[in-house]
């Protein structure tokens, strides 16, 4: 296999629309709009959203809402979601969704698929209804949605409108082997949620790879890969930094969720060895420090991987920090 190069690697934003202490959504979304212009400025391929329901600090429950915003504020960059939950939805809704979205702005939108609930079990009760056990029906859900965006269905008794005959990419995403094989069947990109769970990343990626059947969407595998940033001038900064990404998966560890907290010094005293090993554990994929260390680091990962692109999230406090930051990590990539 021919080794990548960074500068061969596609770069992009998973925005977690996350919201920090002190503030509301309503500050939250005025940031990612500044943010994807920004991402667009510094050749950033796609910006997308995850669609999570009944979490503080977490305000992209209405993807779609949302991917419409910011596409509407932005030019070139390509605006999507990674990704729609799609047993909390019909195929048909998805359809008319998406097909709006493509329609108002036709070559920029990606449709990111995901098979969690993205959420509790209780919220996702609320959701899901009688269709509770929606998840088993993913392959048939996405097979349902190809066809309403087909031209070929155009003599149905259902059909998508807007939607039908528009060419939006459907992307697989996953966490697990078994989205892999599922993506690799349906000959679709893969898109890996290794910036919270990491554990099955390697042999997911080998199985989509090796059993990929390519198809009319796609000829060859193509693995994005989502990873945690943090970069700043100095490797000191970029760790106190970090302090705030490592604090919010401590909630997430003991399910004591809170909104960003700000950084401290030092992390020392605010975890206990045990959520330190899980919180480290969810962070495997993380990438903190100056840009020379992030480079360094970045090329071993892809030597280990060879993905195709990598997605950057960055959980960071200050708002132009966080600029700073998607500004140093495409600087390592160009």
């Amino acid at each position: 296999m021919n080794s990548k190069k960074l500068t061969d690697l596609k770069y992009s934003v998973l925005d977690l629309a996350t919201v920090i202490q002190g503030k509301t959504p309503i500050d939250t979304f005025k940031h990612s709009l500044e943010m994807a212009n920004h991402a667009e400025q510094l050749g950033y391929t796609r910006y997308w959203f995850a669609e999570h329901h009944n979490m503080m600090n977490v305000a992209s429950s209405a993807t779609s809402v949302l991917i419409g915003y910011i596409a509407g504020g932005t030019k070139t960059i390509r605006v999507g979601s990674g990704g729609i939950m799609l047993p909390n939805h019909s195929p048909l809704v998805v359809a008319e969704q998406f097909g709006t979205l493509a329609s108002l702005y036709p070559g920029r939108i990606d449709l990111g698929l995901g098979r969690a609930p993205g959420t509790d079990q209780l919220t996702a009760m609320a959701i899901r209804g009688e269709n509770f056990n929606a998840a088993h029906n993913f392959p048939r859900d996405i097979q349902k949605l190809q066809q309403f965006f087909s031209e070929d269905n155009y003599d149905s008794k259902v059909r998508a409108i807007p939607g039908e005959g528009l060419d939006i990419p459907i992307w697989i995403l996953g966490s697990s082997p078994d989205s892999a094989r599922l993506a690799a069947a349906m000959g679709l990109p893969y898109a890996f949620a290794s910036h919270f769970a990491p554990a099955h990343f390697m042999t997911a990626i080998k199985l989509y790879r090796d059993n990929f059947i390519p198809s009319e969407h796609l000829k060859e595998p193509y693995v994005l890969s989502c990873v945690n940033v943090v970069a700043a001038d100095t490797d000191k900064e970029a760790i106190r930094l970090a302090t705030s990404v490592q604090q919010f998966f401590v909630g997430v560890v003991t399910g004591k969720r809170q909104l960003l907290p700000p950084p401290i010094d030092t992390m020392e005293g605010a975890w206990n060895y045990f959520e330190q090993e899980a919180a480290e554990q969810m962070l495997a994929y993380s990438f903190f420090g100056s840009p020379q260390t992030i480079k360094a680091d970045l090329q071993s990962f892809l030597d280990q991987t060879q993905v195709d692109e990598v997605m950057v999230t960055s959980h960071i406090f200050d708002h132009q920090a966080r600029l700073r930051s998607y500004e140093l990590f495409s600087e390592v990539l160009k």
